[in-house]
């Protein structure tokens, strides 16, 4: 991974806490305090079409098992209606209160079971729909495990008082045998007592299994809204980068040819009088550093207009298109660096090349930005190093590394002239940075100026092809 996305995850972890869309934080669902979105309004009003469905069947059920006399001593209607309604209107409201929801309907059905209210079927539902919901919705997962835990033993215990009341009432199921240790009244008690275990197991298994099902859904689309905005911000780095680039691009093209032309167009206009060939010559190199620099300017501006090619590294990592002309960023080698010391020469710093070791083919990213060091060192000399200065380029091939070393013995910066803006110097480390090496630069002991870049080609090579 490149060094410039170690800030990704930071940033992009401080928009996604940001407020949603709806205005409800965007937490991570692994995180504590998480919990489901409230329900929208198309689920509370299916909520509501719900309960009411639910009160119109349990209606129904009651008049038809009135109407059948299965109960030999049924609860009055109006009790009975007032009781099916308990056990059914809260469920409108299951979402928002699903703890006091579900203690409600567990009152409203032990109460019509004690006033022998004749429904269960839809008393059931109801209940099981409380239970559920409490599992699926409740924030506050102590408080749903605690209600329901309470209800649960609720129920079984009024199921034991009710076997109990059977058990001892003669008159009680007169249909079913008494005799024996394991008789039908004892199997048919059994299977109400496993049929409640069921029924309770299940409406926590379902309620719980809800929940994991909405948090799993949360965490994909939290992991989705991570990615997006990693997106967005490596994009964004991408362009500072390539304006970084293009930035130091331009600066060490004009930089270099700006002070080539003040130098030449100061000599001319000291030689107009006295030796007007000699000026003419200084012009036409005034003349040529202006034609080279708008040629530079011009691969660097078309590099801005022209689209990314595809498999190309956002950032700057692969060198620039070719368009043609052989000023073009993209041809700016280590190959060229004679032509920089002899522009050096001839504009009044005399400078030599020596190229030390075997030379191997370097990677264009590595020889561009070593062609730029050495632009910029010399126009470094020229500018600080004072009159009778010389330069020294070395170019040398270690191996598993190359080296390029700039030196000059002049007297550094001079009272009476401005200091250097820094740009050069940094923009030069930043070079060798995202080649992986080092940039030592300062003043030498016995007088002058050493810049020197240390690049491995190793490793350079390795990170290309991951």
């Amino acid at each position: 991974m490149d060094r410039s996305l170690t800030a990704v995850r930071p940033a992009v972890a401080q928009v996604v806490s940001g407020p949603t869309r709806t205005g409800a934080p965007a937490l991570d669902p692994d995180a504590p305090g998480w919990h489901r979105p409230p329900p929208s309004a198309d689920q509370l009003r299916g909520d509501a079409l719900l309960a009411g469905a639910l009160l119109v069947g349990a209606v129904l059920s009651m008049a038809l098992l009135r109407t059948a006399g299965i109960y030999d001593d049924p609860a009055a209607g109006w009790v009975s209606v007032l009781c099916l309604a308990g056990a059914t209107v809260p469920l409108a409201v299951r979402r928002r209160w699903p703890s006091a929801v579900t203690v409600v309907i567990s009152v409203a059905f032990v109460v019509a079971g004690e006033l022998m209210v004749p429904e269960t079927l839809f008393l059931n539902i109801a209940l099981f729909m409380a239970l559920y919901t409490v599992g699926a919705w409740d924030p506050d997962r102590r408080r749903a495990t605690v209600v329901r835990t309470v209800v649960v033993v609720g129920m079984f215990a009024w199921l034991v008082v009710s076997i109990f009341r059977s058990a001892t009432d003669p008159e009680a199921l007169p249909g079913l045998s008494r005799a024996g240790a394991f008789s039908p009244f004892v199997a048919y008690m059994l299977i109400q007592l496993l049929t409640n275990v069921l029924y309770f197991a299940g409406a926590a298994w379902f309620g719980n299994h809800a929940w994991a099902s909405a948090r799993e859904r949360a965490r994909t689309a939290y992991r989705g809204r991570l990615l997006q905005l990693e997106r967005q911000v490596v994009e964004r780095q991408a362009v500072t980068l390539e304006r970084l680039r293009l930035a130091r691009e331009l600066h060490d093209a004009v930089a270099h040819h700006v002070s080539m032309m003040g130098i030449q167009a100061a000599a001319a206009r000291a030689l107009i009088g006295t030796d007007a060939s000699r000026a003419a010559a200084a012009l036409e190199q005034v003349e040529e550093s202006a034609r080279q620099s708008i040629a530079e300017l011009q691969g660097v501006l078309g590099t801005l207009r022209e689209a990314p090619r595809e498999g190309v590294t956002p950032g700057g990592v692969g060198a620039p298109p070719e368009i043609g002309s052989r000023d073009h960023v993209g041809s700016l080698t280590v190959d060229r660096i004679p032509e920089l010391v002899a522009q050096s020469t001839e504009v009044g710093l005399p400078a030599t090349f020596q190229v030390v070791g075997d030379p191997v083919p370097l990677p264009p990213l590595v020889s561009l930005n070593l062609y730029r060091i050495a632009q910029e060192a010399l126009t470094n000399s020229r500018k600080h190093g004072g009159v009778g200065a010389h330069a020294d380029v070395r170019l040398r091939y270690l191996g598993d590394a190359v080296e390029l070393e700039v030196a000059d013995d002049g007297a550094g910066v001079r009272r009476g002239v401005a200091a250097s803006s820094g740009l050069g110097l940094l923009g030069m480390r930043e070079r060798v940075a995202a080649d992986g090496g080092t940039l030592d630069a300062g003043p030498r002991g016995r007088g002058g100026f050493l810049v020197r870049a240390y690049i491995p080609l190793e490793a350079r090579t390795t990170q290309e092809d991951q």
